[in-house]
């Protein structure tokens, strides 16, 4: 507490504690007026400092030999100690909001910031479920575009002729019904970041389309004459082996 014995003996518990426990859930009068012991109950400590200290706290009833209750003992632990043990543990199994204690994880957590330093585009692969996703929002979150937006589309859960629609938009009078503008995924993604999930599943020629964006920063919306410069990182996903879906022919090389 910071405070010595001189200075604690005769005065109460909340001018030496300091602590909003002390007036609204004390432990030692909890166990006084109920004869119920307290475990471990986790509070907060203000030391003489005004350094805030985790402590827990443990009561019990103090009786004479006949089971009458003559008082009660309060101890505390400091549990300082512990905290700095707890959130070394939590960054280093941890990052954004990820979780891992497996190498391979712990070795993505340290190359993921220089990673999203740069605007390169990035492919994240893996099973479905393997938090591909939260890897995507991580790069993200820690890139110069984190104040941009984050846009993502998964390009397994439309057909092709919607999907192309989707990501470059159309304009007015592209098709029956377009009876107004629609921006695509990629001008909703300006200056920010576009996930293309299951990029695995892009028809051959989305594939050629999305790779002119990727090599020339423009596309055009159906229906446009123009196309349409493009300030968006691209990051992919896939849970399928690209390699072997180049070797069978269902996916560009390039």
């Amino acid at each position: 507490t910071g405070f010595s014995r001189e200075d604690a003996v005769g005065q109460y518990c909340f001018d030496v504690f300091r602590a909003s426990i002390c007036q609204s859930d004390c432990a030692l009068r909890h166990t006084l007026e109920t004869g119920e012991q307290v475990v471990n109950q986790a509070a907060n400590i203000i030391t003489k400092a005004g350094r805030q200290v985790p402590i827990s706290i443990s009561t019990a009833v103090l009786r004479d030999e006949t089971g009458e209750v003559i008082g009660g003992v309060e101890t505390f632990r400091d549990l300082s100690a512990l905290e700095v043990l707890r959130k070394e543990l939590a960054q280093r199994y941890s990052f954004e909001d990820i979780v891992s204690k497996n190498h391979r994880m712990l070795e993505i957590f340290r190359i993921l910031p220089d990673v999203a330093e740069s605007d390169c585009t990035v492919l994240i692969q893996g099973p479905s479920g393997s938090g591909k996703e939260l890897l995507a929002r991580a790069l993200h979150n820690l890139s110069r575009r984190r104040e941009g937006p984050y846009v993502a589309v998964n390009c397994g859960a439309l057909p092709e002729t919607l999907l192309e629609s989707e990501l470059f938009g159309y304009v007015k009078g592209a098709f029956t019904g377009a009876d107004r503008d629609k921006p695509g995924r990629f001008a909703l993604a300006e200056a920010g970041t576009l996930l293309l999930d299951e990029v695995g599943d892009l028809a051959p020629a989305l594939q050629i389309k999305l790779l002119r964006v990727l090599e020339e920063r423009a596309y055009e919306p159906l229906g446009a004459t123009a196309s349409v410069q493009a300030d968006v990182r691209v990051i992919a996903a896939t849970h399928r082996d690209l390699a072997r879906s180049v070797e069978e022919g269902t996916f560009r090389q390039d």
